[in-house]
């Protein structure tokens, strides 16, 4: 696919083909770029623009990537989309979240199966019957991890919104009475964390045939909060960064392995 506007590379991301590995991991905050990078061997910065920070390294010598993709659907998009034109194709996602199931502490680690689309990016790729599903393999990859790394994880359904404060202070919206009846409904389901960038990105790997996972850091359970429930919080990220680095370890040895 051309690049859009700008002829010699890409218009956001400012990069060509070449410049990232297929596989590459994905977090929301350009700070968090050079922690997970601080796992790779041979790390280097590649480049900063907008929300966009990228830098690469290698994996079970393997060239990978970290790109930063912002706050939502929308510049997840972005990225993810300029990441497969230049040759990426397999993302994982390490985020963070909100508690919603109960049995979801502060601290603990949720990998998706699959994401909620209450959100608008994912609609302008495929109609809203259309699931947003995480590769098999990939959330296979990294459960493995967490079980290794002795790391409090869940594996499930994924809430997505595009409106932070529409889930934290519903009251003060005028729709307010569909956000709380939804909320409750998707909690009813089983939803066991709200973030805003899985459902974009399941969507968007879907119609590109790329792979993608995700896996979030609860800071804290709202829902264990008004059930007045102990609701620690945790602004710690390093348990996620450590299961979606070992988890793609784990991907680049399966993928060696079958090829």
């Amino acid at each position: 696919m051309a690049t859009v506007y700008s002829p010699n590379e890409e218009f956001h991301l400012k990069i060509c083909p070449g410049d990232v590995g297929r596989y590459v991991l994905l977090c929301g905050d350009p700070a968090r770029t050079e922690k997970i990078a601080a796992y790779f061997e041979n790390a280097s910065f590649v480049k900063s623009n907008r929300e966009y920070t990228i830098w690469n390294g290698t994996l079970e010598g393997e060239k990978v990537s970290v790109c930063s993709t912002g706050i939502g659907g929308p510049s997840t998009a972005i990225a993810v989309e300029e990441l497969i034109h230049c040759g990426a194709d397999t993302f994982i996602r390490i985020g963070t979240a909100g508690g919603m199931a109960p049995e979801v502490m502060g601290g603990d680690v949720v990998i998706g199966t699959g994401a909620i689309r209450m959100e608008g990016t994912s609609r302008e790729y495929a109609p809203a019957e259309y699931p947003a599903v995480a590769d098999y393999g990939v959330v296979a990859a990294l459960a493995d991890a967490a079980k290794e790394d002795k790391v409090p994880f869940h594996v499930g359904v994924l809430h997505n919104k595009d409106n932070f404060y529409g889930q934290h202070s519903p009251d003060t919206m005028p729709v307010r009475e569909e956000l709380k009846a939804k909320w409750q409904a998707f909690l009813d389901c089983g939803a066991l964390a709200s973030e805003m960038e899985s459902a974009a990105l399941f969507i968007i790997c879907a119609v590109r045939r790329a792979r993608a996972g995700a896996l979030v850091q609860v800071f804290a359970n709202q829902t264990r909060r008004a059930m007045g429930l102990e609701d620690p919080m945790t602004l710690d990220t390093e348990a996620a960064v450590r299961v979606g680095v070992d988890g793609l370890r784990k991907l680049i040895l399966r993928d060696r392995e079958a090829r």
